[in-house]
């Protein structure tokens, strides 16, 4: 492995990759502890089994420019999940099983933090934000080999076809891949009299009636989200505060030095307030995503 390609967290990688490997008869029966009798010793002896699954499907992800230590607490968030959610009566293992949910937490998160702007919401957006690139290289090499030359356009058209979206999807990625954020404040070149790009949107204010019922429900989920937080003790309620209540949000590494413990405490520690949380929303039917 490349120098660079070495998380932060060196310890808990190497702890992770001299974890057991489990076979099928121990895994189905940890399982089952966790899932009919709720062992946590069970849970635990199970996730840390695959977290070297979580850790070695984070790397791949690296080159969004996302934090290596991010992307391994998101992976090991959807491998949480997927142990909470596995039923063994299925008969398949739980690494196939848990490949989706890590996958799932660790594209959520790069598409969130890719842009201020939205990339995609959809699950043809999400395919075409991580599959156009590799997409567009292959159908080129593909042309070349039959000595062929694409334009942008027959290009744009192919990619649509392959991947199974309209083409201004296509048009769409393609320019939210390409640029990146700038401010609406900035003065635009061309104007002299400096004029900001603002200036230029519609005004999309929306009607009253409309603003109150947004308000009224801003407040129902605020009110979810903090008897969510009632569940909480007060060290589980200070690290959520400060990884996902803050602007400046705090990293698990300066947590860990103030609160005199290991990142990767703080992250299970992290982890296991989530689930608390998820277990108090749901009981309202309101979903944990809305709020992070």
């Amino acid at each position: 492995m490349a120098l660079d390609a070495i998380p932060a967290d060196q310890s808990f990688s190497r702890r992770a990759m001299k974890a057991e490997l489990l076979d099928a008869e121990t895994e189905l029966k940890l399982a089952y502890a966790w899932r009919d009798m709720r062992d946590e010793q069970a849970l635990h002896r199970l996730i840390t089994a695959y977290m070297r699954l979580a850790i070695s499907m984070a790397s791949k992800f690296r080159r969004y420019g996302a934090p290596m230590s991010d992307l391994i607490q998101e992976a090991s968030l959807g491998l949480m999940k997927a142990a909470d959610k596995f039923d063994p009566d299925r008969g398949v293992r739980f690494s196939t099983y848990a490949v989706w949910w890590i996958k799932a937490s660790i594209q959520d998160y790069v598409m969130r933090n890719w842009s201020m702007v939205r990339t995609g919401s959809t699950s043809s957006q999400k395919s075409l934000f991580f599959n156009l690139r590799r997409v567009q290289a292959r159908l080129e090499r593909e042309a070349e080999a039959r000595g062929e030359t694409l334009d942008s356009h027959q290009l744009r058209h192919m990619i649509a076809t392959e991947v199974g979206v309209p083409l201004h999807d296509v048009e769409m990625m393609e320019g939210r891949l390409s640029g990146s954020d700038f401010s609406l404040n900035a003065t635009q070149s061309s104007d002299e009299d400096g004029r900001e790009w603002i200036d230029t949107l519609e005004d999309e204010t929306g009607q009253s009636s409309a603003m109150v019922e947004r308000d009224r429900d801003a407040e129902h989920l605020r009110g979810f989200l903090a008897g969510a937080m009632d569940a909480l003790n007060d060290r589980e309620k200070f690290i959520i505060h400060e990884r996902k209540l803050r602007e400046d949000v705090r990293t698990l590494e300066s947590l860990g030095q103030e609160l005199g413990l290991s990142k990767e405490r703080v992250r299970q520690l992290e982890a296991a307030a989530f689930t608390k949380m998820r277990r108090s929303l749901e009981a309202r039917n309101v979903a944990l995503s809305d709020f992070v």
